[in-house]
């Protein structure tokens, strides 16, 4: 059974309970916490490779599944807070980063997909659970151009039957629960479901020998004829574009902005240690003594704040835009996604050039982790097709873009 979330306690504030702020300042000193436990062994755990099931324990004991859902008065964390936990353990062990990622953007899967009162009754019991979610629900395809299916539902009385296999990113050895998409084959609609791993009929694939984000679980998971019953079924992802609400039309750009913050806890996390090395006198040039040296780091550490300032706008406005609900302008998601574009576009590019420079710094083993880690995050998101997404809407305002720039 899971343990009781160990986060902080806080002052109180209204009605006995801990003030926002303090809960996220309390949630913020755990993940701090976590993420020193974690980079203590990170090295170690990343030349292993194993499936990421103490690693989640960690996270599950230290309160950051359960804390990690949509905010409701008393529980959960705000866009805000959620992408600074995400950055934070990025930074000590970005596999883990990865995993509270997408765990925490599938938890508002309710919110996107479902009536609120579906939603409150499902982020509570996954909070009561401390669940770990993750799962791969793909975005809507412009004009309704998608791919045969791969997974499919077939009616049956309660419920549905699903089969199929689909790749999976995340913690596929150690999920609680795992959310995708799949076509009824008898009406057509896209139904995202939510399956436990355990279930009769679930076969686990894990990946092995992955070039880097070797923690995180990836795998994939094979559907055989799945009961998956009408409680399961979170709600309906538009066949296309057009016909996505503009709330549901968050989920993919949300998910890519968690991933960002990833990237730059790859990027600070490889600079951290490059400078530590430094300091430490393990760096091919101490500091001090060239001069070029202190131009590289300055180098460095300007595009990676650079990344920081481009990510925290993108942030804050999902969080607004989050914080609309339904209420959300049809015309926001649009530029959302273009904003949310260009924050992987200038993350990406820091993270490979920041975690490819600082090997020429310092010789130390494990050094070149962030490299391979931020190759593996980034390489199936081609930065020409993201930049040709965000021209598209930038000279023609095209809703296009908010598909076809995270395709």
């Amino acid at each position: 059974m899971p343990t009781t979330p160990s986060t902080p306690t806080a002052p109180s504030g209204t009605a006995g309970r801990p003030s926002d702020a303090a809960r996220r300042r309390a949630l913020l000193r755990t993940a701090r916490d976590v993420a020193e436990d974690l980079a203590a062994d990170s090295v170690a755990r990343e030349q292993a490779g194993r499936p990421p099931v103490d690693e989640t324990a960690r996270l599950r004991e230290a309160g950051l599944l359960a804390a990690l859902t949509p905010p409701r008065p008393g529980r959960g964390a705000d866009w805000r807070t959620g992408c600074a936990v995400i950055r934070e353990i990025g930074a000590a062990d970005s596999s883990l980063g990865e995993v509270l990622a997408r765990h925490y953007v599938h938890t508002w899967g309710g919110r996107f997909y479902a009536a609120d009162h579906h939603a409150a009754a499902l982020e509570e019991e996954s909070a009561r659970e401390q669940w770990l979610w993750t799962g791969a629900v793909r975005a809507p395809a412009p004009g309704g151009e998608a791919e045969p299916p791969d997974l499919t539902l077939k009616p049956r009385s309660p419920g549905y039957v699903l089969s199929g296999r689909r790749p999976v990113d995340t913690a596929v050895a150690a999920a609680d629960q795992i959310a995708v998409d799949a076509v009824c084959a008898v009406t057509g609609d896209v139904l995202v479901v939510r399956v436990a791993p355990g279930a009769p009929g679930v076969t686990l694939e894990p990946a092995h020998d992955r070039l880097g984000q070797r923690v995180a679980g990836a795998g994939a998971v094979v559907f055989d004829r799945v009961a998956v019953a009408p409680g399961q079924v979170l709600g309906r992802r538009p066949y296309d574009e057009e016909s996505t609400a503009p709330f549901t039309a968050l989920a993919e750009p949300a998910l890519r902005l968690a991933l960002c913050h990833v990237g730059l806890g790859i990027a600070e996390g490889a600079l951290t240690e490059a400078r530590d090395l430094s300091r430490g006198g393990r760096a091919h040039r101490l500091p001090g003594e060239d001069p070029d040296l202190f131009l590289a780091y300055g180098e460095l550490a300007s595009a990676a704040q650079t990344a920081i300032a481009v990510v925290d706008r993108a942030t804050e406005v999902m969080a607004q835009a989050l914080d609309a609900g339904e209420q959300l302008d049809a015309e926001d998601p649009a530029g959302i996604a273009a904003l949310v574009a260009t924050a992987e576009t200038v993350t990406s590019e820091a993270a490979l050039h920041i975690t490819a420079r600082v090997l020429e710094f310092a010789d130390a083993p494990g050094l070149d982790r962030f490299w391979r880690n931020a190759r593996v995050l980034t390489a199936h998101r081609p930065v020409a097709h993201r930049l040709r997404s965000i021209g598209e809407h930038y000279l023609n305002g095209s809703h296009r873009a908010v598909a076809a720039a995270f395709r």
